[in-house]
């Protein structure tokens, strides 16, 4: 459900128009200290070249051996790791680890294309493939659900790339951008006041241009969306905390000290905002690890969001088991 599962994809999906032959791999179950959870994803085109992950490496060291040597399978399948011990230690596999593997040669890629449309227009979306005839289908997926195998079918989930919406290029908006990006988010950053916008210096963000409420509107926010204000303005803040506090953004923090947050939370109340909607509001924002350096506080605040991410998916997983389970009785 990241952008990594997107890489993969849209690189599978470009070896096959230059006339590559790929195999898709995705982890199916796992028994013990398996490297990857169900669902992760590794693409190996017919020379060994390999996008993606289902271990530590020496499984995907075999695989590519294999490839090379034409030793994959021609049709679905699947391919099991770590059933002795010596294979286990062989590939590195922790002991008592196993996992098992679906293994799919793709022929065209309609097999992915609708797959990465969804996952390009945001949508969450359930891939499902029959392991015995290959048969595709794509469906919604409700929020927290998990790979899992049913019957004949296995079940994956993909969904949108987690973003990061910075108000303020300041030097914390710098580190904060800087590292949210080695944790794959999509960073994008707002900031009016040209002078500070200058001094920018970090690579691969987006700005988007405004004034940040205008910006909180326009980006359409949804659960896969932070919002993070950093400019020590109460007035640029505060006009991008006003709209984030109304979507669906699963974290929105701003900078400043307890009392600074709670007379911020005092001029929220003067607004359109209802007691629950500022409570979401995270201030003073990030985790308490004694940071002081901007480094410090963007570690503080991205491990916070991780945190926040975590709960919510747990939640999120834990609703989806009732659904399932209420539907089946």
């Amino acid at each position: 459900m990241n952008s990594l599962d997107w890489e993969v994809l849209t690189k599978a999906r470009d070896w096959l128009e230059n006339g590559h032959r790929v195999h898709l791999f995705t982890v199916v179950q796992t028994w013990g200290s398996a490297p990857r959870l169900p669902g992760a994803i590794l693409a190996i085109r017919e020379d060994g070249q390999f996008s993606g992950s289902v271990s530590g490496g020496c499984i995907e060291d075999d695989l590519a051996d294999k490839a090379r040597q034409g030793q994959l399978p021609t049709s679905v399948a699947m391919m099991e790791y770590g059933v002795s011990r010596d294979e286990a230690q062989h590939f590195g596999i922790p002991c008592g680890g196993r996992l098992q593997t679906l293994v799919e040669p793709l022929a065209n890629i309609e097999q992915l294309q609708p797959l990465i449309q969804h996952i390009e227009q945001r949508q969450l979306v359930q891939r499902s493939i029959n392991i015995h005839s290959g048969q595709i289908r794509l469906g919604e997926a409700l929020a927290g659900s998990s790979a899992r195998l049913e019957g004949d079918w296995f079940h994956t989930y993909f969904g949108p790339k987690w973003r990061l919406l910075i108000i303020g290029a300041n030097q914390l908006g710098s580190a904060l951008a800087s590292i949210a990006q080695t944790l794959d988010f999509d960073v994008m950053v707002c900031e009016p006041r040209e002078d500070i916008r200058a001094q920018w210096q970090v690579e691969g963000t987006r700005w988007v241009e405004g004034m940040p409420d205008d910006v909180v509107q326009n980006i359409r926010p949804d659960a896969h969306t932070a919002i993070v204000a950093v400019t020590h303005d109460p007035k640029l803040d505060d006009m991008a905390l006003l709209e984030a506090l109304k979507c669906d953004a699963f974290y929105v923090g701003a900078l400043g000290s307890r009392r600074n947050q709670e007379k911020r939370r005092e001029r929220m109340r003067m607004f359109d905002l209802s007691e629950s909607e500022i409570a979401r509001l995270h201030g003073p924002v990030g985790l308490a690890i004694g940071s002081r350096t901007p480094s410090e506080i963007a570690i503080a605040i991205l491990a916070e969001i991780i945190q926040v991410r975590s709960q919510q998916r747990m939640a999120a997983t834990q609703s989806a088991e009732c659904a399932e389970q209420h539907c089946h009785a």
